[in-house]
């Protein structure tokens, strides 16, 4: 069986993994944007994100492309699928990616409100989990085969797992802001007493990157 994993989650030096406010203008919250610019630049995220060439290379690419090896499926909280909140109006939103997103396997989306499996282009298909993480986790766990399986966010999905002592394996980027208010990563979480230790921890121009493991 693969690991449970988070990969390139950013936050901000007073801890929030997501600006407050998060809509249509806003996918990350106001100032979530500034989060991630360590990785806009990369390889990786020009390719894998935007399907372009170019891109830079070094320690924020290396982490990134990290990210991306041994992955058979994804976990998301419903807000990282799209900014509607409650009972599905319609089917029309189909999340922040376009027509092609970024995963190319199964995602397994957590929410309150049913609704059916979309199928996207490259690979990607969504199901919409309402019987919680722990199904989730289950239903992914299947459908990757044994490789692992990613969780992409947000915080309050990462914490949940935390909690509950699931994660194998954390890739914390630390950007050099403040957000000021947003949605904590770390709260009610005593890593220490979980088991989790830091393994690496790398700085680049624009970020520190560290690895927990649980031990």
């Amino acid at each position: 069986m693969g690991l449970l994993r988070v990969d390139s989650f950013s936050i901000s030096l007073d801890g929030y993994g997501a600006g407050p406010d998060q809509d249509l203008q806003n996918p990350l919250g106001r100032g979530g944007t500034e989060l991630h610019q360590w990785f806009y630049p990369t390889r990786t995220f020009q390719r894998n994100v935007l399907g372009k060439d170019g891109g830079t290379t070094g320690i924020d690419d290396e982490f990134a492309a990290r990210g991306f090896e041994n992955v058979g499926a994804w976990i998301l909280g419903r807000n990282m699928f799209g900014p509607i909140r409650g009972p599905w109006p319609d089917l029309e939103w189909k999340g922040w990616w376009g027509d092609e997103p970024p995963y190319h396997v199964p995602v397994f989306v957590l929410s309150h409100h049913a609704r059916p499996a979309l199928e996207m282009k490259g690979g990607t298909t969504f199901h919409f989990v309402t019987e919680g993480f722990r199904t989730a986790l289950d239903q992914a766990r299947r459908a990757a085969n044994g490789k692992d399986v990613r969780i992409g966010g947000g915080a309050h999905t990462i914490n949940e797992f935390l909690r509950a002592g699931l994660i194998d394996q954390l890739h914390i980027v630390i950007s050099p802001v403040l957000l000021g208010a947003g949605e904590r990563l770390f709260d009610d979480v005593n890593l220490r007493e979980s088991g989790y230790r830091c393994v690496e921890h790398v700085a680049s121009k624009a970020a520190t990157h560290v690895v927990l493991r649980k031990t």
